[in-house]
């Protein structure tokens, strides 16, 4: 309280409940959606050029190695990227933490299920969920592993 010779609050920063945590959860976000642009366009420009073939993708095998595991890898590195921005003291709050986190390849994968909706397969769809869940899984799991080295 300036002025009146009250306890002086600088430096000393908000616990989740007094500031809320909305924009860390923002930074998180958009941290996490800028890595899986990012890693996506990459994967798409490099990778399916080279790699994917129409040979190649005719197998449940050749999609699983050429697409469906490379966007598992594109979603996990998103999700640690999404947990690693979402900063202290904030991060000690599981449902925010969480929110972090899993906002990201949920976004993704409503976004892909909404553009592939009318001419994707029902294995397409259920591989496209199955590798949003691996995806986030994994990088939640980098994330609680980096948590427990501190």
């Amino acid at each position: 309280m300036r002025g009146t010779g009250g306890p002086s609050r600088s430096g000393v920063t908000a616990g989740p409940a007094e500031g809320g945590g909305f924009f860390p959860l923002i930074l998180a976000w958009a941290a996490g959606l800028i890595t899986l642009f990012i890693s996506e366009y990459l994967q798409v420009t490099y990778f399916y050029e080279n790699v994917a073939t129409p040979e190649r993708l005719e197998s449940f095998g050749g999609r699983l190695l050429c697409v469906d595991l490379p966007n598992a890898v594109c979603i996990a590195l998103a999700t640690w990227v999404a947990g690693r921005m979402h900063r202290e003291p904030f991060r000690e709050s599981m449902p925010q933490h969480l929110a972090a986190l899993f906002a990201v390849p949920l976004f993704a994968q409503i976004v892909n299920i909404v553009m592939h909706w009318g001419h994707a397969s029902t294995e397409g769809l259920l591989m496209s969920c199955v590798v949003a869940v691996v995806g986030a899984v994994a990088g939640y799991g980098v994330d609680r592993l980096q948590e427990g080295d501190r």
